[in-house]
């Protein structure tokens, strides 16, 4: 009996059952571009393509703090370097407005040193060409401090103004913003001259024939030096006649028109014993002391000059 030899050939692969979808299988089969592809390959060969993205947000995380850990390091390192340096001119600084502060201490004391010696030597000056009467004329002149009876005048803005800047102080007519002005204080002192006084201050500034009573802006100033009010107005002089015949005059009847029409604060009273201190400048530039032997030849000169 004959054996048959076994069929080794492979047997026939049967057909896909989506054979006839041929599109639709392509596109399943070959899900991924040929774009995608190719930048893949491309990756694969620069040895990139086996990196996870992950892993290289960390590296480029890594990099980053290791750049700015240089920076701050090398930012760090040159501000050392240059502490001292800094350190060294804020000292050098430091010392020179020192030494800046104490040469105009110096200057200070050196000018209030002469204003005084400028004082004396008029006071003494005075005195000597006064003759008998040099104690008066020096007490008129305001080189000597006052002390004696008088009456004592202060004045101030109205209860509701506004103390800081309702409008400047100078004013060449009547105030009506309730506030001092400076022609109001001209009026009260002219006023206490007229009624006999013999001495007058104004907030502790000795007024003197030279004296002006000005405005700059908001302030008031008494011979160039400004005056915070209430202005406390002090004047030597027989104390009840004086106070009456202040009342009585123009200026009097114009301070209580201040008074009751604006509101502005005023109080006079007699007192028994006031002390005024020294004028702070007595600065004569062109007045000179006349002399007895001289009146021969300035009346022969003054004929000269009218022939």
């Amino acid at each position: 009996m004959s054996q048959q030899t076994p069929d080794r050939s492979t047997p026939a692969r049967p057909a896909r059952p989506d054979a006839s979808m041929s599109l639709l299988t392509n596109v399943m089969d070959h899900s991924l571009d040929d774009g995608y592809a190719e930048a893949t390959a491309r990756r694969a060969a620069d040895g990139s393509a086996g990196m996870p993205r992950r892993l290289r947000s960390k590296l480029g995380l890594a990099a980053c703090l290791v750049l700015a850990a240089l920076v701050v390091t090398l930012g760090a390192a040159q501000a050392r370097v240059s502490a001292p340096v800094l350190a060294k001119e804020r000292e050098e600084l430091i010392d020179r407005i020192n030494a800046e502060t104490k040469a105009a201490d110096d200057l200070e004391s050196q000018v209030d040193d002469l204003r005084d010696d400028v004082s004396s030597r008029q006071r003494k000056a005075l005195a000597k060409h006064g003759g008998d009467q040099g104690g008066l004329v020096a007490l008129l002149a305001g080189a000597t401090p006052v002390q004696g009876p008088g009456v004592k005048l202060v004045v101030d803005d109205a209860k509701n103004t506004d103390q800081g800047g309702g409008g400047p102080r100078e004013s060449s007519g009547f105030t009506d913003t309730g506030r001092v002005r400076d022609r109001d204080l001209q009026r009260f002192v002219n006023g206490l001259w007229q009624s006999g006084a013999e001495a007058i201050a104004i907030n502790g500034q000795r007024l003197t024939a030279l004296s002006a009573i000005r405005a700059a802006g908001d302030a008031i100033l008494v011979d160039n030096r400004p005056l915070v009010p209430p202005y406390t107005v002090l004047a030597v002089g027989d104390g009840k006649p004086l106070d009456a015949a202040f009342r009585d005059s123009a200026d009097g009847r114009y301070l209580q028109a201040l008074k009751d029409t604006f509101d502005i604060r005023t109080s006079l009273s007699v007192q028994e014993k006031v002390s005024l201190p020294v004028a702070p400048s007595l600065i004569v530039r062109t007045a000179q002391p006349h002399r007895a032997a001289d009146t021969g030849s300035g009346a022969a000169d003054t004929e000269k000059g009218t022939s």
